[in-house]
């Protein structure tokens, strides 16, 4: 395990996003990416996506809340062991995620390294 502040967990969360080529980061409408220590369910989950994936949506999807990224601090420190790890591990977890918004299959994401 290795812990790190709140503010400091954020930063990592941010460094992340930063990542994000501009053609994707154009596109990320109506989305939110919110930190929790864990899911509630399952406290092994470091990340998940709730939402209508770019791919599914119609042309009268309007109206709805945000779409919803999580990434789960507490899951996330819990599985590493030094900051360099955690920032790595945060990093795949936002791709991962995003790349649900975006539609991309769980097994392409793996393949890609983002899993």
């Amino acid at each position: 395990m290795y812990a790190v502040s709140e503010e400091r967990f954020d930063e990592l969360v941010d460094d992340a996003l930063d990542k994000i080529p501009e053609e994707f980061a154009r596109r990320m409408r109506n989305l939110v990416v919110l930190v929790r220590d864990y899911h509630e369910e399952d406290p092994y989950t470091l990340g998940l996506y709730e939402g209508v994936a770019l791919t599914e949506r119609t042309h009268d999807h309007t109206g709805f809340l945000p779409d919803a990224i999580f990434i789960y601090r507490g899951a996330l420190q819990d599985y590493c062991h030094s900051e360099e790890e955690l920032a790595h591990e945060v990093e795949v977890t936002v791709f991962h995620e995003l790349g649900h918004y975006f539609g991309i299959e769980e097994e392409e994401l793996h393949r890609l390294g983002w899993g």
